[in-house]
């Protein structure tokens, strides 16, 4: 009779449901397109890490990783793409459950090479893409290739769309201002049932973009922000008139009087 007790307690707990676990992002890159240390650059920051004083930091992109439904996404597919899908199996293993790209300068798409007949030949992962983006890649070699083998299966996006990932996580496409040589650029909006995240890589000066970014930080509970260049100084020789991220001398002007619930927000 104890033993049947036992056995009857052991089922009861055995099919509790599990508590859920929530979806999160991991951080897999902060460098600018051309990655830390720079090709070429003989600064005392490259020296640094020559020097083994510092170590390599990859290019920036995010992961979004929902443990309930074992996928998991990532945002940019940068040259760094073979380090940061493997820090993904850290938290979640298997397949990529797609690839959300920002635009089409060199840090932000090249990646997808890895996945063609050279290296991972995967099977149509999808690859979320603005209208000129999308174009792109499926009028250009060698991106075109993945196209036409089936490697990736381009996903078109529309401005200010929600897509519904899982039931409980969103991604909203959210257009910048930015060097649209090749392609529109966009940020993204995360979201789950408990947070909200925007993610901004690259965008031109805050005052040239329509929706206000002190506006957005009231709305979101994350905002990962361009911090490309600290001030016009440092690139020498440079027209930064050219190349227009905000510094982050700027930025920092801009929100110096949020409040520092607001201000905590910001990365």
């Amino acid at each position: 009779m104890q033993f049947r007790l036992i056995l009857i307690c052991f089922l009861f707990f055995s099919f509790q449901p599990q508590k859920e676990q929530l979806p999160f992002l991991i951080i897999t890159g902060i460098a600018q397109d051309a990655g830390y240390p720079q090709a070429g650059c003989n600064k005392d920051c490259c020296k640094k890490f020559r020097d083994k004083k510092i170590s390599r930091q990859k290019i920036t992109s995010i992961a979004l990783i929902d443990p309930n439904t074992k996928q998991k996404w990532i945002f940019d597919a940068t040259p760094d793409f073979t380090e940061q899908l493997q820090e993904t199996d850290k938290y979640q293993k298997g397949n990529l459950s797609g690839i959300f790209l920002t635009h089409a300068h060199i840090g932000h798409y090249t990646g997808l090479m890895y996945l063609g007949r050279e290296g991972m030949n995967t099977s149509e992962i999808p690859v979320y893409a603005m209208p000129r983006m999308f174009e792109f890649l499926k009028n250009n070699g060698p991106w075109s290739q993945l196209v036409n083998l089936k490697n990736i299966q381009l996903q078109k996006l529309k401005a200010d769309s929600i897509i519904q990932l899982t039931e409980k996580i969103s991604v909203t496409p959210i257009t910048v201002s930015h060097g649209d040589e090749f392609s529109e650029t966009v940020g993204y909006a995360i979201k789950t049932k408990n947070k909200s995240v925007l993610f901004i890589p690259d965008i031109d000066k805050w005052q040239k973009w329509e929706k206000g970014i002190r506006q957005l930080i009231k709305m979101y509970d994350y905002l990962f922000l361009d911090g490309t260049f600290y001030n016009e100084k440092e690139l020498p020789g440079r027209n930064m008139a050219e190349i227009p991220h905000p510094f982050v001398q700027e930025s920092m002007e801009l929100f110096k009087d949020l409040p520092g619930i607001e201000k905590r927000k910001i990365l």
